[in-house]
């Protein structure tokens, strides 16, 4: 957490509502959402609580206002390009946000009242699957498929253990000793082939996932050869 505005109160920045939901999520990026309070955030500003009611007058506001500058950092999908490069640069976009607000992951799609930054980013991504070809209902599908494993691979690479290439071996070896007894070979098998082998990076996953989702929704596009049954 930074340290609070000192100095004089005419050499303070004035306060405003963006500066105090920028200061929201300084303090939730310090220290998880549960760190955010009317109490922190003044701390956080310089300033008394009942400064901070002014701009906002209760901790949903916040919430809010926090999910919004969020998705302000995503990259927006064009509907002139082409979809699936589209698609690949919103969710490499969301992942790099998201690893900057880890404490954003169960909070991007729980407001309900989303505010302009949050709306023009549902708006261009739906507008790009609609010029791909989709039609509504599989549009949502698609919406849908894609956020699901761009969240849940977000989220679970915030939970391991391990990150980076090479990382994953210093938490695997011991693991491996448990492994002696033979009883679980499929788990030596993935160990020593896949996992310790020099360079593995599970952020690498990624893209690999994301490529089979892109593939198959392709082929739901009216006008293509192949079709999946339904």
């Amino acid at each position: 957490m930074s340290k609070p505005v000192s100095g004089n109160p005419q050499d303070r920045v004035p306060l405003s509502r963006e500066r105090v939901l920028r200061a929201a999520v300084a303090v939730a990026d310090a220290g998880g959402l549960g760190s955010l309070t009317i109490r922190s955030l003044a701390h956080e500003l310089g300033v008394k609580p009942m400064s901070v009611y002014y701009y906002v007058s209760n901790k949903d506001e916040i919430f809010d206002g926090i999910v919004d500058l969020v998705f302000s950092e995503i990259e927006l999908p064009s509907p002139d390009g082409e979809w699936r490069a589209e698609m690949r640069r919103r969710a490499a976009s969301i992942r790099r946000v998201l690893r900057r607000h880890p404490w954003a992951l169960g909070l991007l799609e729980s407001r309900t009242t989303p505010g302009p930054a949050t709306l023009r980013h549902h708006d261009a991504t739906i507008g790009t699957l609609r010029r791909a070809g989709f039609s509504v209902e599989m549009t949502a599908h698609a919406y849908a498929l894609l956020d699901s494993y761009v969240y849940g691979f977000a989220l679970q690479e915030a939970a391991l253990p391990f990150h980076g290439p090479d990382a994953a071996a210093e938490v695997a070896e011991p693991i491996m000793r448990q492994f002696a007894s033979g009883e679980y070979p499929h788990l030596v098998e993935m160990a020593t082939e896949h996992i310790l082998r020099p360079g593995y990076d599970f952020g690498d996953e990624f893209e690999f996932g994301l490529n089979v989702i892109l593939d198959t929704l392709t082929t739901w596009i009216p006008g293509n050869d192949r079709r999946p049954p339904s």
